[in-house]
């Protein structure tokens, strides 16, 4: 038995756990990170890894390992039951507007493995097989019972999953619904019937299946409905596979099966004084569109950030509750979103199953011949790889600009080619693109990055972008103004 002292206590080493703890390191936090099981997880479980979270790897320094460990799913492939109407490639959708304009599968288990692997070359381990029984606020931060430690810390971050004991433990609510189907979930080795190289959507009248490539000869992650039929969600892997024929879909044997509930729910609250929570303690929701791991990837980074500001006072306690403010309301309107599409795929009524097999065998091959060349296809891609996320720079902005969103200032910063090699020096920043020479920015104390014009980002000439070291732009000013604008944003 022991005391223990830290800045940040991370509870949970899950793909969000493993990220955050990496972040603190790399900014100086001390941490300890613990977890009742005895490893990192060795189910495949989440499969995506969307574009913006390969950049959050990239500025971590881990993006070409990932790359290089990941199988590329570089086209859509819509289909009805046992056709497939063609590809429509994701590369031109996300061409300018990210280094990584696909979708890169790579397992959860792998993810962790490769986090894992970085925090122990930073020089810090998870104290595996190790739970916390107990929490609580004091005078000074958090006390947990850690085994047969306790560990006081500033801050304690719950990234313990769905069921967060810490969560629990604070009683903050876990709002939202479960669905009333299960689905089933394989990982194939030998399929056969896939359109190669995309990921395959094949809605079906009373059925569907979601098929992703994964790394290895014929190996594919397929998705699918445990209907009301069979039973109390008694569905076994040889009840699948001739269910599986009805899509054309053959395989030789599975390394994994496994059937579970949906749920879609959202935390009333992700910070309870020194408490947070991220990732599946925070946010849960349906595998359509693969955003849950990367949510929680993304709630890492961003959190990680403000941590840091505040053990090293750079800001005040304040500045933390900006966490909730900005990623709170990416996760409802995530849960919402795949709440809705979700229902509509898996709704077993007559009038559902009767709209199925007359519009998607309809659109699915217009979609193929359309969506590849339209505006509206690209923002799509924005949206699902979460590189459109927006988030209110200070409390009052939303109020002040009539709820109207600046197309560059609170989001991420726009690539232009080059610049995202300056986020690796985690600061403050302010860049340029055209129109100024370097000696014109007035000196703010922070360094300054010129690139040339880059037209058809929205990176506007002659003004001067304030980047925050998460990479979101938190204000643009003419360089008369920044001297005004600039300091309240960075010191709170």
């Amino acid at each position: 038995m022991a005391d223990r002292t830290c800045d940040v206590l991370v509870v949970g080493a899950g793909p969000t756990g493993l990220m955050l703890a990496n972040w603190l390191v790399k900014l100086g936090v001390d941490v300890i990170v613990v977890d009742g099981k005895d490893g990192p997880t060795r189910e495949s479980r989440a499969l995506v890894v969307q574009a913006r979270s390969l950049e959050i790897y990239d500025q971590l320094g881990l993006g070409d390992l990932v790359l290089a460990t990941a199988q590329r799913a570089s086209a859509l492939a819509p289909g009805y039951r046992d056709r497939a109407f063609g590809r429509i490639p994701l590369g031109p959708l996300g061409e300018g507007v990210t280094p990584y304009p696909y979708l890169e599968v790579l397992e959860q288990s792998r993810n962790e493995e490769i986090l894992y692997e970085s925090l122990q070359k930073l020089g810090h381990e998870v104290r595996w097989e190790t739970a916390v029984t107990t929490v609580s606020q004091t005078e000074n931060g958090i006390a947990a019972k850690v085994g047969n430690d306790t560990v006081r810390a500033r801050f304690c971050v719950a990234c313990d999953g769905a069921n967060s004991a810490i969560r629990r433990q604070r009683r903050i609510d876990f709002e939202g619904t479960t669905n009333p189907h299960r689905f089933y979930v394989l990982d194939a080795v030998a399929a056969g019937g896939l359109v190669e190289g995309a990921i395959n959507v094949r809605p079906g009248t009373d059925d569907f299946l979601l098929a992703f490539p994964m790394r290895g000869r014929g190996a594919w992650r397929l998705i699918g409905l445990v209907r009301d039929e069979d039973g109390d969600g008694m569905l076994t892997e040889e009840d699948v596979r001739p269910r599986l024929r009805g899509f054309a879909v053959t395989y030789d044997h599975a390394r994994w099966f496994a059937t579970y509930r949906v749920h879609h729910r959202i935390a009333a609250a992700f910070r309870d004084g020194p408490f947070f929570l991220a990732g599946d303690a925070a946010h849960v929701h349906s595998p359509v569109g693969g955003q849950g791991m990367n949510t929680g990837l993304q709630d890492a980074h961003n959190l990680a950030f403000k941590l840091a500001d505040v053990l090293q006072g750079r800001r005040r306690d304040a500045w933390l509750d900006r966490y909730e403010a900005e990623r709170r309301p990416v996760a409802k309107r995530l849960v919402a979103t795949t709440d809705r599409i979700f229902a509509g795929v898996t709704s077993q009524t007559a009038f559902s199953r009767a709209l199925r097999r007359a519009v998607v065998p309809l659109i699915a091959p217009v979609g193929v011949r359309v969506v590849g060349g339209t505006r509206g296809g690209s923002r799509l891609f924005q949206y699902v790889s979460q590189i459109r996320i927006h988030y209110w720079m200070t409390p009052g902005a939303e109020r002040a600009s009539g709820g109207r969103r600046d197309p560059v200032v609170g989001r991420r910063l726009p690539w232009a080619g080059d610049n995202f090699a300056a986020l690796r020096s985690l600061q403050w920043q302010i860049h340029v693109y055209g129109g100024l020479a370097a000696t014109a920015v007035p000196d703010l104390g922070l360094p300054v990055h010129v690139f040339p014009e880059a037209p058809g980002t929205l990176l506007r000439p002659g003004l001067l972008h304030l980047v925050r070291p998460d990479g979101f732009v938190a204000a643009v000013a003419a360089p008369a103004d920044a001297p005004r604008i600039f300091p309240p944003l960075m010191t709170g």
